[in-house]
Formats: C-alpha cells, structure tokens, sequence
C-alpha cells in the first residue's frame, strides 16, 4: 500500500474485497464493493486513475451489516428467527441464477430455500435425508417453477400444477430442451427485425435530446454517488429536494414533447396495454409479436413470447420503484426513488428486447449443462380437484409408468398468501396480449378478496381442498414442506383439516425485498407429516 494510502486509511477496490473478505469470512468480490460505492453505502474517494474508500467507512457498514441487522430483525420478529435461512451471504446473481430470472414474478422464493430442504445432506437441525434424486417432488402452487426447475436440477422427477396458464407457460420454457444453435438463429432474426422497425420517426430523435438534457440535469443536481452518499447520511431532505428538482425538470421534458409532437398516450382504452404504454411502445409490442407468431419451431416461439413479456413487463408507463405494484400510468419524468435522480418512462421496446433476448439465451445454455434426465410435468389445472396421475399420462406415458410405481415423495411448495397478490392481475399484460383466459376467479386467496375473517375461512378451504387432494397421489411417508406468511395462524387449522400433522417449523428473514417496504419480514417453512 502506498504511503498515501496509509495516512489516510484508504484502500483500492481490490484491497477493500480482500480484507472484507477476511472480515466477513466469506467471499466478497470487488463487485460488491463498487456497488457500496455506486449506491452510497461507502464513500468514494478518487485518487488519480484509482477510486479508494476508506478503511473505518468500510468497517462502520460491514459491522452494521453483519451483527446488527440479526439483533435488531430479533428484536421486531423474535428470537426464534432462523438467520442461516436467510441466506444473506449470497450475491443476487446466486439467486437468481440460470433460468431462474427468466422472466419475474411477484411472490416466488430464492431456489437457495428449495435446495437447503430437499437436497441429501445432513444440517444441524435435519438429522435425515427427505429426498433423493430419482424421487418425485410435487408443487401444487408452481407459479414460476422455482421448486421444478432445482429438482430437475439434483436429478429428482417433478409436476408442477398451478390455475395460470401464463405461470405454467413461464415454467415450462424453463424447463424445456432447446435446439441452442436453432434459437440462436431465430434470435438473431428478430432482434434485428425489431432493431429496424420504425413506427414513429420523430422518437430517436426527441430521446437522443431527452437524454442528453437528463444526464446533464442529474450530473448537476443529482451527481452519483454523491447524492447517494449525502442522502444515506441525512444529510439533504430528500422529499423535500425531489419534488423541487422534478418540477423544473418538468418543464423541460413539456418542451420537448410539444417540440417533437410526441404521443404520450394514444387513448383511455379499456385493455391493460391501452392504459399502460405510451403509443409508440404499444406500435412496437404488437410489430413485435407479430414476428413471434411467424416462428415454426413450437419451443423457440414460446421462449421468444416468454422474452417479449419481460420486455413489455419492463417497458409499462410506471416508476421503476412501483413495477412490482403498478399505481398510476406515469407518462412523464419524475423523480426515481431507486436510483436516487430524474428517470423517464421507455419509448420504445428495442433495448431492453435485445439485452433480455440475449441474457435468456445464456441463461438458458447454462442450465443446459446442468440440466438431467429427470421427467417433468407441468399442469395448468386446479389442484382442488386435478387427477394428478391422468394429467401426467396425457404428457409424458414414461413419467406415467414410474409415478404409478413410486407415486409422489412429497411435496415442496409455497402457496399463495392470504389478501396479498392478484396472480392473473400481476401479468396483466401477457394476458391480454396472448389471448389466454383468465381464470381469477379459482386464485386461492388472492388480493381482491382481502384478509377479513371470510376470506381467512376461504382461505382455509381452499389450501385444504389441494392437501387433501394432493394426498391421493402421495406415498405413505411423505414429507410436506410449505413456505408461508402465517399471520393470521391459519396453518394449524389447515393441518388437521387435512390429516396432517406439523412436526416442524422454521422461521426465516425474508431479506433484499423488491418492495420500498425494506421493513423486517418473515416467514415460515411448515414441515408436515400424515397424522395418522
């Protein structure tokens, strides 16, 4: 270390990841340390060509983050709180690893959760094996095909159920074999069709504009990661600020709109796509989807429908912190909560269909290499009432001969909580751009319904109901694992509904949460037995 460096305690990138991963004892790479620095965790200090933080700056965050995270979480939630199941030494590229962000979806767990309680080995507090490879492994609630997709993984047999037909469409394009040099291909030909589809000449022009008259406002105003740092720190009111600096932005973006004669919004329609995207994204969704349908290949033309969806998700007229929840169409520059300075809605769908066209076929060659010879069903029926082994004959006659032999080990799953999320409503878009019918009304407590007392004995109905018919199917010895926010103490009353009997339950921190909400959080992994 330079002399420099010693009388002010600073340290390189490089330095800084090696001695916070002597700190931390675990892995640290110098990604995670210019993030520190990028969001304001740390302080940025610039040294010529080099950027250094200081030492103590460094120490104060990690001992924040290491001890005092897990004391005060203890303190709100209680001190059963299991912190091993929070998995908080991970980087978000481990859990969100190959297919697993394919496309998002709201409510799904970390495949880290599925892995820790169903792979064979031995935990302190697991004393045997649940489950093995050549097993079978049932999800009632699939949704994205978390739990499918690691099984299939570690070599176990799995059939996922769940009521959407756009849920099952996601995890199905995960899970299926690809021609790799066949979807390279077609990838490569849509991606440049939509690069030269133009529907609107004045947008590159009036975005070129709009961009360069941002970067300069926010270089001035919101200079990174200064305004982060200053803001972490309390240092400038930052409601205050926002909302001053947003108004004057304002102006500038009306100028250019009514400059360039840009349409915002082309009607009030009653379709989700009408509502929430500006016209010339609406132009290019369609275009877009157009050429999908073009495709022959029945497994790429569901993969690039599965990359146009991320897209669309991506390019609605909303906040960029308000994606996970949409409010308000929002049509014009505003001041972003996530990234701390001015952002804009997207006018156009190019970029970000090539960066997700490109990143899913990568994702998709890296689960490739990892993928086995396990079978697979994926059912988009109501698991109330589903004959689980005839839907599974109608797909695939060689799963069908060995889950009549072995029959189901058990069952891993998160179903849905009570009053929390709309599932069809949550990919509106899809919906109403892929013509699938919806089917709302079997979601199981699901938002619209709220968490009154009628809707909690709904509730308890109806995650009976696909127990008690899942258990027709499964072996004598099974093993239930079910990831759910019990506040309300539903469980206990759904268990005995069921013949079931808890014998297990594990508390875990829900940390890195999408939500501006970053409140401690919990919940609980349920393991069940038949009560007999």
């Amino acid at each position: 270390m330079s002399t420099i460096q010693q009388t002010k305690n600073l340290l390189t990138i490089k330095e800084a990841s090696q001695w916070a991963s002597d700190f931390l004892k675990r892995d640290v790479s110098e990604s995670n340390i210019s993030y520190l620095v990028q969001y304001g965790k740390v302080k940025k200090h610039n040294g010529g060509s080099s950027i250094f933080v200081d030492l103590s700056d460094l120490k104060n965050y990690y001992d924040s983050y290491r001890g005092q995270r897990e004391v005060d979480w203890k303190k709100k939630l209680g001190n059963d709180l299991n912190w091993a199941l929070s998995f908080d030494h991970l980087r978000e590229v481990d859990t969100t690893k190959h297919v697993h962000r394919l496309h998002p979806y709201k409510g799904k767990f970390i495949p880290q959760l599925v892995q820790y309680f169903i792979d064979n080995h031995t935990d302190d507090f697991k004393k045997k094996v649940y489950f093995k490879a050549g097993d079978i492994i049932l999800d009632p609630f699939s949704g994205s095909g978390t739990t499918l997709v690691q099984a299939h993984e570690m070599g176990m047999h799995t059939i996922g159920i769940d009521i959407s037909h756009f849920n099952c469409m996601i995890t199905e394009t995960k899970l299926l074999s690809y021609d790799l040099a066949l979807l390279d291909d077609e990838v490569k030909k849509i991606k440049q069709t939509i690069i030269n589809y133009e529907a609107d000449s004045k947008i590159n022009a009036f975005e070129d504009e709009l961009l360069a008259r941002m970067a300069d406002f926010n270089n001035q105003y919101f200079p990174s990661p200064e305004f982060k740092y200053k803001v972490q720190r309390g240092q400038i009111n930052e409601s205050k600020y926002a909302v001053e600096k947003e108004k004057e932005f304002l102006k500038i973006y009306n100028a250019l709109v009514k400059r360039y004669d840009i349409e915002l919004n082309h009607s009030a329609g009653k379709t989700f796509l009408d509502k929430w995207y500006i016209k010339n994204v609406r132009k290019e969704i369609d275009f877009a989807f157009e050429q999908v349908k073009k495709i022959k290949d029945v497994k790429n033309k569901k993969i690039l429908a599965i990359i146009l969806s991320r897209t669309i998700r991506s390019c609605r007229a909303t906040t960029h912190s308000d994606l996970a929840t949409l409010k308000e169409p929002q049509i014009t520059t505003y001041y972003c909560w996530k990234h701390k300075k001015i952002c804009k809605p997207l006018f156009s769908i190019k970029e970000r269909f090539v960066r997700y066209a490109v990143d899913t076929v990568y994702r998709l060659k890296t689960f490739a290499k990892l993928k086995t010879s396990s079978h697979y069903a994926v059912l988009p029926v109501d698991s109330r009432t589903v004959d689980i082994f005839k839907e599974v004959e109608k797909r695939n006659k060689k799963f069908h001969e060995i889950l009549k032999k072995q029959k189901i080990n058990g069952i891993f799953t998160s179903p849905p909580y009570v009053g929390q999320i709309d599932y069809h409503e949550q990919h509106a878009y899809a919906y109403d751009l892929f013509g699938f019918k919806r089917r709302d009304e079997f979601e199981i407590g699901p938002l619209y319904k709220g968490q009154g007392a009628e809707a909690r004995a709904s509730y308890v109905d109806g995650i009976s109901k696909v127990l008690l018919n899942c258990k027709k199917f499964l072996a004598d010895n099974f093993d239930v694992f079910l990831v759910a926010n019990d506040k309300y103490n539903l469980y206990p009353a759904i268990a005995e509904q069921t013949g079931m009997k808890i014998i297990n339950q594990f508390r875990r921190p829900v940390l890195n949460r999408t939500e501006r909400d970053k409140s401690p959080y919990s919940e609980i992994i349920f393991h069940l037995k038949n009560g007999k």
